[in-house]
């Protein structure tokens, strides 16, 4: 990410998520009419202007709403079992908090990310008359001078109460370092505490044809100055937070995800082999 810029590749989500709404089928996999109109190049009539005949983001289009309706999934389900603090790490312009649904609206939501890209967030909701709800916190963390435990302390964040973290389209952003030292903090909150989180298998676990889309994809986000660091196979995921003490691991394959979202789709969305999840709890 260039300094004192926001996160291109947060604002490219976005126009994805927008596009979602108004050019694929019925039913939607995820609604997020807030998307739209939120940044350039995601109004209706940017999007309508489009080349219908070429899409060549429609993977990346299909990682991105899968696994934000993956996550609220999985959040709606911690919320039904007590769960009331909801933090979004590399929020970017994530638009759950203001779109949230009646049962969101007992929990207290966090958002962190870099200054830049939340302070472009705040400055485009604005634009659109869209207030920040009053149990929404955006949390601006430099992480070159701040922790994230710092950060979520400065904000009152309660510890000691079991929370759910979701961390969509980060992981292959950070270092192995980074990563255990994020699951390290969240294993030490208590029990039922649950993450979600999306990770990029290496090349020699994908489809060769998928191999093109993602190398243009990493290419890109280099471009914005966010380069690919670290890409996991799914194997390892599951050994290494066991190991690291999560009670239980759950991966939502590309096969499970097709099974649960996409059967019966028109508009030739399906789960993309570059982008998979992990549910873990503590």
């Amino acid at each position: 990410m260039k300094d004192g810029m926001p996160s291109g590749t947060a604002i490219s989500s976005a126009v994805m998520r927008a596009v979602h709404q108004i050019r694929d089928a019925e039913p939607k996999i995820l609604t997020d009419n807030v998307s739209v109109g939120l940044v350039k190049g995601s109004t209706e009539d940017e999007i309508l202007a489009q080349d219908k005949s070429v899409d060549p983001f429609i993977a990346l289009r299909a990682g991105l709403i899968l696994s934000s309706r993956f996550a609220e999934d999985q959040l709606e389900i911690a919320v039904a079992a007590g769960i009331e603090q909801y933090v979004i790490l590399g929020a970017g312009l994530e638009t759950f908090a203001f779109r949230q649904p009646a049962w969101a609206r007992k929990i207290r939501i966090i958002e962190i990310d870099n200054p830049p890209t939340l302070e472009f967030k705040r400055e485009r909701l604005a634009a659109k008359g869209i207030q920040i709800p009053n149990n929404v916190v955006l949390c601006p963390i430099d992480f070159e001078h701040t922790t994230l435990s710092d950060g979520l302390a400065a904000v009152t964040f309660d510890f000691s109460r079991p929370s759910f973290f979701s961390w969509l389209s980060v992981t292959q952003y950070l270092t192995e370092s980074s990563i255990e030292e994020t699951l390290r903090l969240i294993l030490m909150m208590p029990s039922l505490t649950q993450t979600v989180f999306t990770f990029a298998p290496p090349d020699e676990y994908l489809d060769p044809n998928t191999l093109p889309s993602l190398q243009f994809i990493s290419d890109m986000a280099a471009a914005v100055g966010e380069p690919w660091i670290t890409r996991f196979r799914p194997d390892h995921w599951k050994d290494w937070l066991l190991k690291l003490g999560f009670s239980s691991v759950f991966h939502l394959t590309p096969q499970l995800a097709n099974d649960r979202y996409f059967m019966g789709r028109t508009d030739g969305l399906q789960a993309p082999e570059d982008a998979q999840l992990i549910h873990a709890t503590v």
